[in-house]
Formats: C-alpha cells, sequence, structure tokens
C-alpha cells in the first residue's frame, strides 16, 4: 500500500517542493512535454526539485496517466 499526503503550501514553488522533501519518501512532479525536441526538456520546477531534492524523485509526463483511476 502507499500512502499519499497532500497539503497546500504558500510560497514559491521550487523552495516549497525542495523543503517538502526533507521529510517526503518521493515527490512525483509532472512535465509537460511539447513533441519534438521540446519534448525530451524538463521545466524549470521539475529540473530544480531532480537536482535538489533530498528524496527520490518522479517525474511523470503529460498524458502518461489519462485513462487510470487515481
Amino acid at each position: 500500500d502507499v500512502t499519499v499526503r497532500s497539503r497546500v503550501v504558500r510560497g514559491r514553488t521550487r523552495p516549497a517542493l525542495i523543503e517538502a522533501s526533507g521529510s517526503a519518501q518521493l515527490i512525483v512532479v509532472g512535465a509537460r512535454g511539447r513533441g519534438g525536441f521540446a519534448g525530451l526538456l524538463l521545466g524549470s520546477v521539475s529540473q530544480a526539485v531532480l537536482h535538489h531534492a533530498q528524496c527520490p524523485v518522479t517525474v511523470v509526463r503529460a498524458g502518461l496517466l489519462e485513462g487510470l483511476m487515481i
């Protein structure tokens, strides 16, 4: 079983996610691919979290989970 916790935090996205990673077992962030070469690139938030998080990070591309019951 996986326990998922969500919370609302005021502030800038990157620092908030990086700080939250200190008490997390996993951070999941999204990436909106735009197709072609640009589709290979991550957004600034995903990239910052990948490089600075204190826990493992999973990046999920847009559309990957469509149709799944979450």
